[in-house]
């Protein structure tokens, strides 16, 4: 049997990856099986009037031992980054409930919204837009120069109510008539779940935005 033959057939026997440590343990362990087969392959058909060094056996086992110790630390990154990403959730639950002050879209149900502007303070006029869950504009009015909060009653420009849903807003700020900035706009939105993401724990908020803690400007107990 040549190194070919026992290469073919041994890969036919290596079970497939899974997504657990033990499985990953289980295909090292197989691979270090296959290897010592071939290594083993190599020996018994080598050239006897030209066999190979004795160092070029350990340097290949010292090269698998080397895979083989990444592999396992990689395991082991991974269960701890899972365990640190419950933990962080496990700490963020209290917030569920409540209410985070953020200038994503957040929910309006008929109540009124207190806005918190930051117009060009070089600004001589400001707009308030506010847009739906789609992006799509559904009011612009003018309003104060100021970073004072603002009361929305959630009605468009001809004062119809709007339907409950979330909004997101920004204020357009100009000068002379000329477009000199555009910010966005935060408001208090309720908090209904705390979840783990790719990118670690991911907040809900009503009305399905998804934000990080990093998005938050303040957190306050649920009013009313």
């Amino acid at each position: 049997m040549d190194a070919v033959t026992a290469t073919g057939q041994s890969s036919q026997s290596t079970p497939q990856p899974a997504s657990n440590s033990g499985a990953q343990d289980a295909l090292i362990s197989s691979d270090f099986e296959t290897f010592l087969l071939m290594l083993t392959t190599q020996i018994q058909n080598q050239d006897p009037l030209n066999p190979m060094e004795s160092t070029e056996f350990a340097q290949q086992l010292a090269t698998f031992s080397s895979v083989e110790q990444q592999v396992k630390t990689n395991t082991l990154l991974e269960a701890m980054s899972d365990k640190l990403g419950l933990s962080g959730i496990a700490q963020l639950a209290p917030w569920v409930g409540m209410e985070a002050r953020v200038d994503a879209p957040v929910m309006f149900d008929g109540a009124p919204l207190t806005l918190y502007p930051t117009p060009d303070p070089t600004a001589d006029q400001a707009v308030l837009v506010v847009r739906d869950a789609k992006g799509k504009e559904v009011m612009r009015s003018p309003t104060a120069v100021s970073s004072a909060p603002v009361d929305w009653a959630g009605m468009d420009a001809s004062g119809t109510p709007l339907p409950s849903a979330a909004y997101s807003f920004t204020i357009e700020s100009f000068s002379g008539g000329e477009l000199i900035g555009t910010s966005a706009v935060q408001t208090y939105g309720t908090i209904t779940e705390v979840r783990n993401g790719a990118s670690g724990a991911e907040i809900v908020l009503e009305g399905g935005a998804v934000i990080t803690t990093a998005d938050i400007a303040a957190l306050r107990a649920a009013s009313g």
